[in-house]
């Protein structure tokens, strides 16, 4: 007897919808694929296959798969500015604010845990130099933004070691390093992240800074 073998069904088309909602679909979709498949494996066929739209439908929405990748990347450093520029400007003492801005690092990458490890884990060289001016930019101001108020720190003679630029930058690859270390490494026996980032803007701020 023969046996007729059937066509793989294709994901089922989604009818036209409202243009922002589809947008934020597709940016939610190809953020998982870029992770699970890398840049090179992340086409916009498998991104519009994951949203349930065609190819033809996807670039009505974004000319190639760099201007997606970019777009999740200025939404969230972004996030980051905004963020940081309401700290800066917060009234307190400047170790509080550096503190409070350290701490809110961690809370917006393990919130936005896809969208971080494509903006800081992965590897360079994904979209050409000229595509990635803007997004620099907007990771300098965030990052600018953090040094002013370590400069506050160092203006006043608290820093116990180090040069401004020197003790941000050692601050900043601290707290990258517990993040990157919890998204990448989740079945560590790690004890609770509360008390993880405590300690860790404890050791920090006990090293760096004096009373």
């Amino acid at each position: 007897m023969t046996t007729t073998l059937k066509k793989p069904q294709r994901s089922a088309r989604k009818p036209k919808g409202d243009g922002h909602m589809r947008r934020g679909e597709i940016l939610q979709a190809a953020e998982r694929i870029f992770l699970a498949e890398g840049y090179q494996g992340a086409t916009i066929r498998k991104i519009a296959d994951e949203v349930g739209v065609s190819s033809t439908a996807l670039y009505m929405h974004f000319r190639d798969k760099d201007e997606i990748l970019l777009e999740i990347c200025d939404s969230a450093i972004q996030l980051l500015l905004k963020q940081n520029s309401e700290i800066s400007a917060r009234p307190i003492d400047a170790v509080a604010r550096v503190r409070l801005m350290l701490d809110a690092y961690i809370t917006f990458a393990l919130e936005n845990s896809n969208a971080y490890r494509l903006v800081f884990c992965a590897e360079g060289g994904m979209v050409s130099e000229d595509k990635q001016t803007a997004t620099e930019a907007l990771g300098d101001l965030c990052y600018d933004k953090f040094v002013g108020a370590v400069r506050e720190i160092g203006a006043s003679g608290r820093l116990r070691t180090g040069t401004v630029e020197s003790a941000a930058q050692a601050m900043w690859a601290a707290c990258h390093g517990l993040v990157a270390l919890l998204l990448t490494k989740p079945n560590f026996h790690w004890a609770p992240t509360s008390e993880l980032r405590g300690v860790l803007l404890d050791g920090l701020f006990y090293g760096l800074v004096t009373d």
